[in-house]
């Protein structure tokens, strides 16, 4: 009887996608899916299912206003989904023809490019790259700088810093050059080859690299030996005046609106696609299901790609095992290798999961810079339909709980210990005195710890970006107050000792 129903689903499906042909509701999620019936799978209409009916709910609990899917089965697209607005102030539903800003998958494209040079000969993983550079040089460094590689650029072991983040420019308005951005933004801050450090200033650094050796622009040379051969159509390393009604409008942690923007380099960060671009990408990845890759580069150097380069730690080990030429990796319970790569950039947030050995893969485009928790919970359960343990973010879902019982914990005590604080002064237990404080080892510690605490709330508040308020959006905010309200109740503790120590 189940299969009878699945059957029954796919045929309903089908019917309605004939041809491959759109759908949109016009109720308030302004769903808008394409489905592929000549490939899709009876095992994945009940997941196809379970996003439809997950999505928008999620989406509304996190406050994002829009999201774009591709599932990718056995090498195949079965569906892409487009969920929400592009633009919530006008109203404006997110589409599947949307061009968005893909931000850090950028990256993982980039990587292909690199190799085709190395392919071609015109390249080596380990010459330093400072060799091929003739119009730039390094700023000076204590640090080597012509020991930096570019499998070291590739791989986020050079050295360099993350880079400048946060400061976007209008499509069409001046910024400052690729090699001007990269001379304030190359500093080294260890020796090359050390360990990963995530940096947006490496990948930048190969878009100088592509540009030297090839004599072109790197967006020319990324669209004629990358894009174009792998399908992506509508894909553009930089701004092109045909997007200009397409990109969807960025959302912030506040939800407030940020129109489309560029940045003055565009190797880690500035690629513009369509779901059906990044999905093309995707499937070019998995040559055991399809040839549209050799296109490019030949079957080994693909999987190169997916080689362990450098070992993770920190927050990217809690989710990831390593990371290759350009990807993240992870190895799943089944004993598969999962890639992939996000990107989050001034109200985006993108994510890419494969398994090139079994041909499954998940894209989610969204337009909100609250998306971590979103893509844990998808990520979470296109782990189960896999039957695969973990999937990569997924850890978030449990991260995001675990803060919001801190948060309450910390609140809840501190409210209560305010609520103890005020009974014993009003029964005269405790009386108020801002002298001799030093003397109180008690009253000292609670005064110290609570401007502390105030200063941490400071500094906290003046960062451009703060990684646990990204990851965890819903939270922080709670946090903050929960911190503030334990500072207050450290502060009150210290000029209200018990009279046994006045």
């Amino acid at each position: 009887m189940k299969h009878f129903s699945i059957l029954l689903s796919l045929s309903f499906v089908s019917m309605l996608s004939f041809s491959c042909q759109k759908k949109e509701n016009s109720d308030a999620n302004h769903y808008q899916a394409q489905h592929f019936p000549e490939t899709v799978h009876l095992e994945s209409v009940d997941f196809i299912a379970t996003l439809e009916s997950k999505v928008p709910i999620w989406l509304r609990k996190n406050k994002i206003p829009g999201a774009i899917f591709a599932l990718i089965h056995q090498g195949q697209p079965v569906w892409f989904g487009a969920f929400g607005y592009a633009d919530v102030e006008n109203k404006i539903p997110m589409h599947l023809d949307n061009i968005c800003r893909v931000e850090s998958i950028s990256k993982s494209v980039t990587a292909w490019g690199i190799l085709k040079l190395v392919q071609d000969g015109r390249i080596d993983l380990d010459e330093p790259v400072a060799s091929y550079l003739k119009s730039w040089t390094f700023p000076p460094s204590k640090y080597q700088t012509e020991k930096i590689t570019v499998r070291h650029l590739l791989t986020h072991s050079s050295g360099l810093k993350l880079g400048t983040i946060g400061i976007r420019y209008l499509p069409e308005s001046e910024r400052p050059s690729l090699r001007s951005a990269l001379t304030q933004d190359a500093i080294l801050f260890q020796e090359p080859g050390q360990s990963f450090f995530y940096s947006n200033a490496g990948f930048n650094l190969l878009e100088l690299l592509v540009e030297e050796v090839t004599g072109k622009d790197f967006g020319v040379f990324m669209e004629e030996e990358v894009l174009n051969p792998l399908g992506m159509e509508e894909a553009g390393f930089g701004w092109d005046p045909r997007f200009e009604s397409r990109v969807p409008n960025g959302y912030d942690l506040t939800n407030h609106s940020i129109p489309p923007y560029v940045y003055p380099e565009r190797a880690s960060g500035g690629l513009f696609a369509t779901i059906g671009d990044v999905a093309a990408f995707a499937i070019a990845g998995m040559p055991d299901f399809s040839n549209s890759g050799s296109e490019v580069l030949e079957k080994d150097m693909i999987l190169q790609m997916y080689q362990e380069q450098m070992p993770l730690s920190g927050f990217y080990s809690m989710a990831f095992t390593s990371y290759g030429l350009g990807h993240f990796l992870e190895d799943l319970s089944n004993e598969k290798r999962a890639i992939s790569h996000g990107g989050q950039g001034s109200g985006w947030m993108t994510h890419f999961h494969s398994i090139p050995e079994s041909g499954e893969a998940i894209i989610i485009l969204t337009n909100s810079q609250r998306s971590w928790p979103f893509f844990a919970n998808i990520l979470t359960i296109w782990g189960d339909f896999l039957e695969v343990e973990k999937v990569g973010m997924s850890v978030i879902s449990l991260g995001n709980t675990l803060v919001w019982i801190l948060l309450f914990l910390i609140g809840l005590g501190s409210l209560l210990s305010l609520v103890l604080l005020l009974f014993q002064w009003k029964s005269g237990m405790r009386k108020l005195n801002l002298t001799g404080m030093a003397k109180r080892w008690s009253s000292f510690l609670s005064f110290s710890l609570g401007w502390l605490l105030v200063g941490i709330l400071i500094w906290a508040n003046s960062q451009p970006y703060l990684f646990i308020e990204a990851v965890f959006p819903g939270p922080s905010p709670w946090l903050v107050r929960s911190i503030l309200l334990l500072a207050i109740a450290l502060l009150s503790f210290s000029i209200l000792p018990k009279k046994s120590f006045i």
